[in-house]
């Protein structure tokens, strides 16, 4: 169990990994094709496009081949897609060649993100304690390392396809090492439980799985809102240097990946609704702080539950999709569908949101969608917590 344990988050760490080695090159690609940011917006679409459209069925694939074969599956085109990439507009100087790269990227790395978290989801179960969050603090580990591996080799001058081809090479190979020590694949009850091509789908119609999709979109546009703009807003609304709004951002992820290191022992003490209740008011307070602290040291404390209240949605959101490991799949991928929809569309409409209002204060947008989602947080009790009122691991 250990070994899987540690399989699942070395395949974590290394999406992150290979993510943000991607995002440490995206100025070098704007430069490399000539782009304005609008254009540079609609390149970047496509990778979204190419996750959301592979989503909702990644749950039969994993339900078929197992979740082992299907990070396999998502890491090969993934990697491939990044390389084509990389080809693109470092060498090529292509934009549909770097636009089908990024397609492909998108599904691999959608179906990837599916399949490790059902795997992490089996693993939970069978370790009968709550560690999906240090799994997703896996994952932001990778992401620090893959922004500093970029910089230093863009500080170099290594190329872009020399940088992100090695990248994609090595993560291949590792998570297909990795991999072998995933669980085994589903039981014959398992199997057969999700061998219909329903089964895939069915859970699109579950209120309990619609609900939860609905509170993590919530908590996705909670955490992608500040990955997008708090370095901005900072900068717009304080005037700050460029460097203390990147240092602002840093705080943010430094917090939020030690949210999900503590975040387990809070979740086993007291279960998932309180947890979350505390977490997303600390988010919502830390918007607020943000947006009219006015003083450093408070703006600074407001970074800080911000980036503690945004760490737990995602992977609680997980964990309660995947509470029936027969049905974990399907369920997986309609919350990740939902979830990755509010990446896609939250930027944008904050954006838009910014024109008028500022980006400082549009960020209230944050502590505003909050508000309702909390209501929605019971439908990720586990089945024993909604009966007993009590966490029960």
């Amino acid at each position: 169990m250990i070994r899987s344990r540690n399989a699942v988050m070395v395949t974590f760490a290394l999406n992150g990994f290979c993510f943000a080695s991607w995002v440490a090159r995206i100025p070098e690609t704007r430069s490399g094709l000539d782009l304005t940011n609008g254009a540079l917006g609609s390149l970047l679409l496509t990778m979204a496009i190419g996750s959301l459209l592979t989503l909702p069925t990644t749950g039969s694939l994993i339900s078929r081949w197992g979740a082992a074969g299907v990070v396999r599956f998502g890491v090969f085109i993934g990697t491939v897609g990044l390389a084509v990439a990389a080809v693109g507009a470092g060498v090529a100087g292509s934009v549909p060649l770097t636009a089908l790269g990024l397609f492909a990227y998108g599904i691999g790395t959608g179906v990837w993100d599916v399949a490790m978290n059902v795997e992490g989801a089996a693993v939970e179960h069978q370790l009968r304690r709550t560690i999906m969050p240090r799994f997703h603090a896996g994952f932001s580990l990778g992401t620090v390392a893959g922004a500093a591996l970029g910089a230093a080799t863009t500080a170099a001058g290594l190329s872009m396809a020399w940088h992100l081809g090695a990248v994609a090479a090595a993560a291949l190979a590792i998570v297909v090492v990795a991999t072998k020590d995933f669980l085994p694949h589903a039981t014959p009850a398992e199997a057969e439980a999700n061998a219909t091509p329903r089964s895939a789908f069915a859970a699109w119609r579950e209120p309990r799985t619609l609900l939860i999709g609905l509170m993590v979109f919530a908590l996705a546009v909670t955490e992608g809102s500040a990955n997008d703009w708090l370095a901005v807003a900072l900068i717009d609304g304080y005037d700050v240097e460029h460097w203390v709004g990147v240092a602002g951002f840093g705080l943010f992820v430094t917090a939020m990946t030690a949210g999900r290191i503590v975040g387990p022992v809070l979740l086993d003490r007291h279960g998932r609704a309180p947890v979350l209740w505390t977490t997303m008011t600390a988010a919502a307070v830390g918007v607020l702080l943000i947006a009219f602290g006015g003083h450093p040291a408070v703006v600074i404390a407001g970074i800080v539950l911000w980036g503690g209240g945004a760490s737990l949605g995602f992977p609680v959101g997980m964990s309660a999709a995947a509470d029936d490991p027969a049905h974990a799949a399907a369920r997986v991928s309609v919350v990740s569908t939902i979830a990755y929809a509010a990446f896609l569309a939250g930027p944008p409409l904050l954006g838009f949101l910014a024109d008028e209002v500022g980006t400082l204060h549009a960020l209230l947008a944050v502590s505003v969608l909050l508000l309702p989602s909390a209501l929605l947080v019971p439908a990720a009790r586990k089945p024993v917590e909604a009966s007993t009122g009590a966490a029960t691991i």
